[in-house]
């Protein structure tokens, strides 16, 4: 069928208010209609991602329906008696799209257990661990707008889909008719006859009480001398942050009230993503209110943190690149202090991290392995280590997207065990006359000065997907000899494991080329190295101008 049989098919069959009206609206947009139906959209490694709305190529009820009586598929195939957990953040639909997800995993007789409010995304990969499941389901776009929502699918080692489990999972979806084709039946029914049964209270009470575990340095008679302020951007991170830092003897915490409680619009901060320095507007505010040490802001699904200290000038936002080497720093200092760093430690990155914290790793004897984009890397480091009885070697993974885990009990990104993590750092450096930018400063002057930033390129639609792969193929076919004067030394293709170009230019810089996995834009990653942070900086620009210029954005 063609983008209008599609859509009046889809017109006479949604009985749901909400897409019907839309389905209404859009009679005669043939702009309109061909966004939404000219493709489905594309289960992956990172499952489903777009914009809420009816239609193939839009997140409802009957897309999330027809991927999970896929899932149901592709388990059932594989064992007899197969059992799913499940979560939600605080985004619009969330909660329906994981009800509606468990009804048909209920109906395919698929045991379920899902978490009875928003909860993390690392809480998912923890119930898929604890309650030994053989996939697991969260329902969460993370750090994207509003109109954003998606669908993460997991395996039964807690890491989201291998590229081989997807491509299986989605050949049952395929085979699934959209509007028709998954069975499903009453939750509240499922629920009573025990197919779907509510993680209780009891269980977060274990969750926290493992990232507690994870601590690595805590002075009882100093904690509440750190001053605090939290934001969790009215996502899933309120609870189960302030109730672990709490645990942890941190009391001198102030949250952000109007950032506190679910909001689908994000209202306050229409881009919710802890990277951005707007992000953090409120909370800054209120730091440079009470002269907080610190301050904190986790994404809506509470598996990425943001995180600035006070300085003398004011205070310093940090990239995830200077939070995940001042974490690789603190913790090796502080377990090699207190006697719990393990023989031969192993920390992990992403390839388009910072190799400062390559430095970081030499400078104190630990191995550093270097992994694709995607926490499920790290945890497949893990899990190798486990496999030959090491797996206490692991002691921090992150990616420069400010993803962080430094226990073995999840197998993606945490952002409560981040928090606690970075307020024990900050923590001990005041206790030793030093901010964290202090410290950060200390790692330049002992390792060099790197400035690693980003560029990102939106392409929205058909046309916009068609615009980032012919960038790609250019970089392919014709990579440029020089850049800003400088010779680029060599072109590392990732082919086919990933859709990743590396170009590396003389005297230590480079950049990374490659489209996002989650959203429609094409990112590009900077890394220079130099004597100094104004020489790195005025190099990095440059180098970006140039790279702009090359390929025409």
């Amino acid at each position: 069928m063609n983008e209008n049989e599609k859509y009046l098919e889809w017109k006479s069959a949604v009985k749901n208010e909400e897409l019907a009206a839309e389905l209404e609206r859009i009679s005669g947009d043939e702009d309109g209609i061909f966004d939404r139906f000219y493709k489905n959209l594309e289960f992956g490694t990172a499952g489903l991602r777009g914009i809420l709305g009816a239609g193939t190529n839009r997140m409802n009820i009957y897309t999330v329906r027809q991927a999970t009586q896929g899932l149901a598929e592709y388990l059932k195939s594989k064992k007899d008696s197969p059992s799913v957990a499940i979560a939600y953040d605080t985004r619009h639909n969330s909660e329906l799209f994981a009800r509606d997800s468990a009804a048909v995993l209920a109906a395919n007789g698929i045991k379920v257990w899902i978490y009875g409010a928003p909860a993390p995304t690392p809480m998912l990969s923890y119930a898929v661990r604890e309650r030994f499941c053989d996939a697991g389901i969260v329902i969460t776009a993370s750090h994207n707008p509003a109109q954003y929502n998606g669908y993460k699918v997991y395996g039964p080692d807690g890491c989201q889909l291998s590229p081989d489990a997807a491509a299986e999972v989605t050949s049952y979806i395929e085979k699934t008719d959209v509007l028709r084709g998954a069975l499903i039946c009453s939750f509240d029914e499922a629920v009573n006859e025990k197919k779907i049964i509510v993680l209780p209270d009891s269980f977060w009470r274990r969750y926290y009480a493992r990232v507690l575990k994870e601590s690595v340095d805590r002075d009882a008679h100093s904690l509440n001398d750190l001053s605090i302020v939290y934001t969790p951007l009215n996502g899933t991170g309120a609870l189960p942050v302030v109730t672990t830092l709490s645990l942890g003897g941190f009391g001198n915490i102030e949250v952000i009230p109007e950032q506190m409680k679910p909001d689908s619009s994000f209202a306050t901060c229409p881009s919710p993503n802890p990277e951005y320095k707007e992000t953090l507007a409120l909370a800054l505010k209120k730091a440079e209110e009470i002269g907080a040490d610190l301050v904190l802001a986790t994404d809506p699904d509470c598996d990425r943190v943001g995180a600035a200290s006070k300085e003398k000038d004011g205070y310093r936002l940090f990239t995830g690149n200077q939070i995940g080497a001042l974490l690789l720093d603190f913790i090796i200092r502080a377990r090699s202090e207190n006697g719990t760093l393990p023989k031969e430690p192993v920390a992990v990155r992403s390839i388009v991290s910072s190799k400062l914290a390559d430095l970081v790793a030499a400078h104190h004897i630990v191995k550093m392995e270097k992994v694709f984009t995607g926490f499920r890397y790290i945890g497949g480091v893990i899990a190798e280590l486990e496999k030959n009885e090491e797996a206490d070697r692991f002691i921090f993974g992150f990616e420069e997207s400010c993803g962080y885990l430094s226990g073995t009990y999840v197998r993606d990104k945490d952002a409560v065990n981040a928090c606690l993590l970075i307020c024990e750092m900050a923590n001990w450096w005041k206790l030793r006359g030093k901010t964290l930018g202090e410290a950060l400063d200390g790692l330049y002057e002992l390792l060099g000065y790197y400035c690693d930033f980003q560029d990102n390129f939106y392409f929205e639609g058909a046309d916009g997907a068609k615009r980032i792969a012919e960038i790609m193929d250019t970089l392919r076919k014709n990579a440029p000899e020089t850049l800003c004067g400088k010779e680029i030394t060599y072109v590392k293709d990732y082919l086919p494991e990933s859709n990743m170009l590396e170009f590396c230019v003389e005297c230590n810089s480079g950049f990374i080329v490659r489209p996002s996995g989650t959203e429609p834009k094409l990112k590009i990653y900077y890394s220079v190295r130099a004597d100094s942070m104004e020489l790195a900086e005025k190099e990095g620009e440059a180098l970006k101008t140039a790279v702009r210029e090359l390929l025409g954005v």
